[in-house]
């Protein structure tokens, strides 16, 4: 892309790649980074460059984040492409892989052309389409994954559902890894989570509200990692949540399996105890758990054992969350204070700066595949500038999406974005 050269300088380079901090300078030229380093400077900038003095601010790569609801087609009361890229923008997210299981499910070529279509029409950050592992995500007959790859899906899972019948589970990832396809479900047995609607325990018990086991998850993450094993297909576990499911996570990385996984924002943030007396913007799926399993989650993230931060962005409208906490949906919305909340991990000492940028830009560009995500001459131009330490108190009401149920409603939190570029072109500051 063309456009007028941009200088940042005097800034604190996160390298992803590397896991370091340096000062310096990035030069964007054509929608790609041109220079980076040191030698970045505002009398070295060319002649007719925007010149940026960043005066101490962070400079990184965009954030990746591999899971957000887009509520189109068929739910844009909910959120728009053009909507959910405003705030991801705003939120230092520059490239988004969408959920499928929107209305129709985007288990038809067209549907991700569609997606695209509009993407390129509306969103100003980068949009990819993930596509249904089965049809209509129902969980029995395998999807087109081939004919979705070539239109242009990158992931495939059934969104919220996790395909309960082993066999179809099987067959879905031999069919996956023959595209070479990368399959990234939420593992959830159904039948174990009953009617459950917070993490089960002594806190639900207090609140009279039925509970979710953590083995509700990893028994199905184990069986996926069983078939993984016997098929050979790509795999990413979308959420994980408890320390059992980390300790399976850790196994299959032991035995040599090639899988990933990732965590959201919010349970490496809050826990069951922020859910205070029946605040349903706090009901989530996976539930929030124990003070313990979120410091789990953080230790396993900074082992290494979890590989990419995402914010599970889910807006709800005000019918679904103005209820009894039992009757409200889960869900919140989350990739515009992703980076913030995560830069609480940070401030309490529990994981560096790089190693926490590197889990939202470079490991999920990684496993995706994407160009993005990188500090480096020739990379795409995704670059974001943000103070990590300038405070704010957030309100809903400065967000950008079009549902406003944030479970950080007034929280103190700390990371202002300052400039989101993609492709060299500015889209937020």
């Amino acid at each position: 892309m063309s456009g007028q050269p941009i200088a940042l300088v005097n800034a604190r380079l996160v390298d992803p790649e590397r896991e370091t901090i340096a000062r310096g300078g990035l030069l964007v030229r054509d929608g790609v980074i041109a220079a980076v380093g040191s030698a970045v400077t505002r009398d070295q900038a060319p002649e007719g460059a925007r010149v940026i003095d960043c005066g101490g601010d962070v400079v990184a790569p965009g954030l990746v984040d591999m899971r957000a609801f887009v509520g189109e087609p068929g739910a844009e009361h909910r959120e728009t492409i053009a909507s959910a890229s405003m705030a991801a923008a705003a939120g230092g997210v520059t490239s988004v892989l969408v959920r499928p299981d929107t209305q129709p499910p985007v288990d038809d070529p067209a549907v991700v052309d569609f997606i695209l279509r509009r993407a390129r029409d509306d969103a100003k950050i980068r949009i990819f389409p993930s596509a249904a592992l089965t049809k209509g995500l129902e969980g029995r007959e395998i999807a087109e994954i081939g004919l979705l790859s070539e239109a242009g899906a990158i992931a495939f899972s059934d969104g919220q559902h996790t395909i309960a019948e082993a066999q179809t589970m099987r067959r879905a990832l031999t069919y996956a890894r023959d595209f070479d396809a990368l399959v990234a479900p939420v593992c959830e047995d159904r039948s174990l989570r009953g009617e459950g609607v917070m993490a089960e325990g002594l806190r639900a018990s207090w609140l009279g509200l039925p509970g979710v086991p953590r083995e509700a998850e990893t028994i199905a993450l184990d069986r996926d990692l069983r078939l993984v094993a016997l098929t050979g297909a790509r795999y990413h576990a979308q959420m994980i949540s408890n320390r059992l499911s980390v300790e399976a996570m850790r196994r299959a990385r032991h035995d040599g399996l090639s899988v990933t996984c990732g965590v959201t924002i919010n349970h490496l943030s809050l826990n069951e105890l922020d859910v205070g007396d029946y605040r349903t913007f706090l009901k989530l799926s996976p539930p929030l758990r124990g003070e313990d399993e979120r410091m789990a989650l953080v230790e396993a993230l900074n082992e290494g054992v979890i590989d990419v931060i995402c914010s599970d962005h889910d807006p709800q409208d005000v019918e679904t969350k103005r209820l009894p906490f039992a009757e409200a949906a889960a869900g919140a919305i989350g990739v515009e204070t992703m980076l913030s909340a995560s830069l609480r991990l940070v401030a309490a000492g529990h994981i560096s700066l790089p190693r926490l940028i590197r889990a939202m830009t470079l490991r999920p560009a990684e496993i995706l595949r994407l160009p993005v995500g990188r500090l480096a001459v020739g990379a795409p131009a995704d670059v974001i500038r943000f103070d990590p330490d300038e405070p704010y108190v957030l309100d809903p009401a400065d967000l950008h999406s079009r549902c406003r149920n944030t479970p950080f409603d007034a929280a103190r939190l700390e990371g202002r974005v300052k400039l989101t570029l993609v492709a060299g072109r500015v889209a937020y500051e």
